[in-house]
C-alpha cells in the first residue's frame, strides 16, 4: 500500500494499453474512440470535451458533436482508460490504464496543469472515514487547488 511508482505509458504504449484495458472490459476499439483517447492523450493539461470535440473534428475532417465526445470520455472515464478532474469539468489520459487507484490531482490554478499522485493509504483513509459514516466511497477523486513548481514564487 502506500503511495508507489509503477510504468507510466506514453505515445503509441499508451494506446495500445488504453485499448487493451477496453477491450478485456468487452468494449470496441473503434476508429472514433482511438481519435478521441489520442486527442485526449496528446495533451499535457486536462481537457474540456468541446476542446476535444474541435480536435478530433480537425483531424477528422468532419464535425463530431461533443455529445458523441462526453459520451465516449465517460466510458473512458468508467474503463479507466481516463479521470474528470471535476473542479476543471475537464478530462486527462490516465498515464497506467491497467491500475485501479483512487486518484489525486494537483492543480495549479495558474498554469492549469493537473499532476496526478497516487497514494493509496491516504486515499484508503477517506473511503474508511466515508464507511464511518455509513457512505460507501464509488471512486473517491481529491483535488488540491494550488500553485505548481513553475508558478509557485521561488
Amino acid at each position: 500500500m502506500g503511495s508507489h511508482h509503477h510504468h507510466e505509458f506514453s505515445g503509441a504504449s499508451l494506446r495500445e494499453a488504453a485499448q487493451h484495458a477496453l477491450e478485456k472490459r468487452g468494449e470496441q476499439w473503434t476508429p472514433m474512440r482511438a481519435s478521441i483517447f489520442d486527442a485526449l492523450a496528446e495533451r499535457t493539461r486536462p481537457t474540456s470535451a468541446y476542446d476535444i470535440a474541435d480536435a478530433v473534428s480537425a483531424a477528422r475532417g468532419k464535425r463530431v458533436a461533443p455529445n458523441s465526445v462526453y459520451r465516449i470520455l465517460d466510458l473512458f472515464v468508467s474503463s479507466n482508460l481516463a479521470t474528470r478532474v471535476e473542479s476543471a469539468n475537464a478530462y486527462i489520459a490516465n498515464a497506467h490504464p491497467g491500475c485501479m487507484h483512487d486518484c489525486i490531482f494537483l492543480v495549479c490554478t495558474d498554469c492549469g496543469k493537473a499532476i496526478h499522485v497516487d497514494d493509496d493509504t491516504l486515499t484508503a483513509s477517506v473511503r474508511e472515514r466515508a464507511n464511518r459514516e455509513g457512505f460507501v466511497a464509488a471512486r473517491p477523486v481529491i483535488e488540491v487547488q494550488g500553485r505548481c513548481a513553475e508558478c509557485a514564487p521561488a
